[in-house]
């Protein structure tokens, strides 16, 4: 399910990555040859990375796609992909740590049962099977869920002190009106028809007291509302500037000659008064303003963090031969200073 592998931590990284286990392997002399690289003297295990790429092949075989040849580009940004998505779990690992941030056996548990009962029903043998396919095992859920709980936490740390004042929900308010604005309305019904002799027909059997709705079920080729006898509820400027202009001069109940658009002619009829423009007070909106911006400064706080983070590893991490980042390749986050 694909859900399911939205749930985990892995699940951004797992669809783009796929590459052929133990290529570009060796190691330097501050790496051993069991690991991919070194954070901060912490292994980042080749049998994790082996465990991801073997997990990434089963999903391109699910999805019936053919893997990058080795040596081509897409093969290069995937595999630099894998190596930078670990090491910067890693950085988190040791940040949380200095951070005192702590996840818990219990925790992993709950958070897993939640997943069991959101995705499979608590049903646990069919979560097996989707590990099967999805070629994961049960440690590396926990560690993927371990992982994300780790993300989370540090964002709650991160972004403990970020406030948003009145003075800023106002100025965004006032700088963003119109989004909290409404345009005149209009209660009306109408009836279109292709011609115009087939208009004027309707519109004198109208005059001489037909019913409106009757008419409308019957003729209109508007099949939005024909079934309602033509009613419809209209905002000013958001119909065709004919059928607008004229809606919105009618009288109460005063039906128009026909109006001519470009989907054909209208006899409109006109069931209520217009609708003065209004907009929702600050009072009204100002609780979703608020919580809007407070996720965009957190948000932009995690981003820096996590860019300072870099700069603060970029001495302390060393990479395997064949797993060094490129200085062009895409960033993922992941610290890709290397020290040899």
């Amino acid at each position: 399910m694909k859900n399911f592998r939205l749930a985990l931590l892995l699940c951004a990284l797992l669809a783009l990555i796929v590459a052929l286990a133990g290529c570009g392997g060796g190691g330097s002399k501050e790496v051993p040859a069991d690991a991919v690289a070194v954070v901060d003297g912490e292994k980042v295990a080749k049998s994790d990375y082996d465990a991801l790429i073997a997990q990434a092949k089963k999903s391109y075989a699910n999805q019936k796609r053919d893997f990058p040849k080795a040596g081509s580009q897409e093969f290069q940004t995937l595999r630099n992909q894998a190596v930078q998505f670990l090491v910067q779990r890693e950085q988190f690992e040791q940040e949380a740590a200095g951070m005192d941030v702590e996840v818990t056996d219990k925790q992993v548990d709950a958070r897993l049962e939640q997943i069991q009962k959101q995705y499979f029903g608590g049903d646990k043998k069919k979560y097996e099977k989707q590990l099967k396919e999805q070629g994961l095992t049960n440690a590396q859920v926990r560690n993927d869920i371990r992982a994300q709980i780790v993300s989370e936490k540090l964002f709650e740390q991160v972004t403990r002190e970020v406030k948003v004042t009145d003075a800023e929900v106002e100025k965004y308010y006032n700088e963003n009106k119109a989004q909290y604005s409404q345009p005149e309305s209009r209660e009306v019904r109408h009836i279109l028809v292709k011609t115009r002799a087939k208009a004027d027909d309707i519109y004198d059997q109208l005059k001489a007291g037909a019913d409106f709705s009757e008419l409308a079920k019957k003729f209109s080729e508007d099949t939005g509302s024909k079934a309602n006898g033509g009613k419809l509820t209209i905002s000013k400027g958001q119909t065709v500037a004919p059928f607008d202009r004229t809606a919105f001069l009618l009288k109460k109940n005063e039906i128009s000659k026909p109006v001519k658009t470009e989907f054909g002619f209208h006899v409109i009829q006109a069931l209520g008064d217009v609708k003065p423009a209004k907009t929702t007070p600050l009072k009204d909106v100002k609780e979703s303003i608020k919580q809007q911006l407070q996720q965009t400064k957190k948000n932009e706080a995690m981003t820096k963090w996590v860019d300072e983070l870099k700069k603060d590893y970029e001495d302390k991490v060393n990479y395997a031969v064949g797993f060094t980042p490129p200085p062009t390749a895409t960033d993922t986050g992941a610290a890709t200073g290397e020290t040899e």
